[in-house]
């Protein structure tokens, strides 16, 4: 990973004893709630705070990218916890807590909530304070109609039982209130850090070279996710097809368990020459460098690392409204277009306008150091601090 900047080495006060802060996460495979629980650990342990990590499992591609990581893993790795990882870490992170002591979890998005709240049941008042990030937008109208009775239920729980509730945008807060029943005081709004400032500057050169380099006729489009029903790249591929000229390329950088039915569906609409999946790449840089707009298909989504490595890299943005916050992180339209959860056609007219729109890099440059790690690393660490020492 990239080093930190300067901005880290302000860390402990003198005399201030350092924060014991355990993040609990299933494995190394990739995912931005993933990769920015990361960022933000190795942020606080160079910031000299005790920060641990624990992980159910060591499997993933996202291992490579931290090598020299300490980390404790839950239980024997010869069990085949992945299927049913969730019951495993709810069965063994008690454990864990109960021997490192924290004085704070850390439950780094939406999908950990569930063991956020079982911890809260199993310990009681044995159990350390907890910041939650809710990392989704929180209406979740994909959802069935039937289903979503029980999710608000579900929502009012999380609200009740997690000590602290933090959004990634500001537009975060009135949701978390209102859907979460949770009062102001146990809210906060701390920028998603996708980002250290390092990675811009490194974004903003690959970009700067391959503007200099000879390139293909045609447009290129970027995807970048989980192959997996939230991301709905079966929309894209549909809208791509309808509109894509003879030259246009588009690429889903990514890996799961939707890989059969998206390649099977790019070979029924002939577009086996123009689309290709690469599977999980890393560094982005030269995907970005060459991409002419990044597009999210997306059923639901927080505030979305990839939108704000693609402003770094000074890429339009075409997106669906799958978040509150999408709006926000776009400028208000200054840096991409958006449209309707699930309309193909409004995606493809989007994705032909998208060069069209008058965007300028160094400012969208400018709105991607909102979501750096020099600034959400301290934004976190007051706000445990002052629920630790409360």
């Amino acid at each position: 990973m990239n080093a930190l900047s300067a901005a880290l080495t302000r860390g402990t006060p003198a005399g201030a004893q350092p924060l014991r802060i355990l993040t609990f996460l299933h494995s190394f495979e990739p995912g931005g709630v993933e990769r920015v629980a990361l960022r933000l650990h190795e942020a606080w342990r160079a910031q000299g705070h005790d920060a641990r990590l624990v992980l159910g499992r060591t499997a993933g591609a996202m291992k490579r990218e931290w090598p020299g990581l300490e980390y404790d893993v839950l239980g024997p790795e010869a069990i085949p916890s992945a299927a049913w990882e969730t019951l495993w870490m709810i069965a063994l992170l008690p454990r864990a807590i109960r021997r490192i002591r924290p004085d704070v979890l850390f439950c780094a998005g939406n999908s950990y909530t569930v063991v956020a709240v079982a911890m809260r049941l199993l310990l009681g008042k044995a159990c350390p304070p907890i910041v939650a990030k809710i990392s989704n937008d929180l209406t979740r109208s994909d959802l069935p109609a039937p289903a979503r009775p029980f999710y608000r239920v579900w929502l009012r729980i999380q609200g009740r039982m997690l000590n602290r509730l933090v959004g990634m945008a500001p537009p975060m807060r009135e949701e978390i209130g209102t859907l979460m029943r949770a009062e102001d005081a146990r809210i906060a709004v701390i920028d998603d850090p996708s980002l250290a400032e390092a990675d811009i500057q490194r974004l903003a050169a690959a970009r700067e070279a391959a503007k200099a380099a000879p390139r293909a006729p045609g447009r290129r489009f970027l995807a970048i996710g989980r192959l997996a029903a939230q991301k709905n790249f079966a929309l894209l591929i549909d809208a791509f097809a309808r509109m894509a000229g003879p030259d246009d390329r588009l690429a889903i950088i990514g890996e799961g368990s939707a890989r059969r039915a998206l390649e099977a569906q790019i070979a029924r609409l002939g577009l086996s020459g123009k689309v290709r999946m690469p599977g999980h790449v890393s560094p982005l840089d030269a995907e970005l460098a060459a991409a002419d707009a990044l597009v999210l298909s997306s059923e639901y989504e927080g505030v979305p690392a990839v939108v704000a490595e693609a402003l770094a890299a000074g890429l339009p943005v075409v997106s669906t409204r799958c978040s509150v916050s999408m709006e926000d992180m776009l400028g208000g339209g200054r840096f991409g277009l958006l449209v309707p959860v699930g309309d193909a056609s409004a995606l493809a007219q989007a994705m032909e306008d998208i060069a069209k729109l008058k965007f300028d890099e160094a400012v969208a440059r400018d709105q991607s150091r909102r979501f750096t790690v020099e600034i959400a690393s301290h934004g976190y660490l007051a706000l445990m601090e002052g629920l630790a020492r409360a």
